[in-house]
């Protein structure tokens, strides 16, 4: 399967992205690349390797919850467009 500049061009437009023909061209052989070393991986022989989630042995990679301080409502509302009752005021999108 080859990507082509033309499908390069479509999901760029699909996105909203502009791109010049040169990015295009490295995308769609950047994008290739990727698809031929999936064909690599898709040639190993995986009979009587278990499926997983992951590749390494990971249990919690969390850090522990640490109260701190936060800012006010007063400093919140500082950088709001239009604020209300200590509250943020916003447009109405449902009627």
């Amino acid at each position: 399967m080859k990507i082509t500049k033309e499908e390069v061009d479509k999901v760029a437009k699909l996105a909203r992205l502009g791109f010049t023909e040169e990015e295009k061209e490295k995308f769609a052989s950047q994008l290739n690349s990727i698809l031929v070393y999936f064909d690599n991986l898709g040639e190993l022989d995986t009979i009587g390797i278990e499926p997983t989630s992951h590749a390494s042995t990971i249990s919690n990679v969390f850090r522990d919850d640490k109260v701190e301080s936060s800012i006010s409502k007063e400093e919140s509302l500082l950088n709001a467009p239009d604020g209300k009752r200590d509250c943020f005021r916003v447009p109405r999108i449902i009627e």
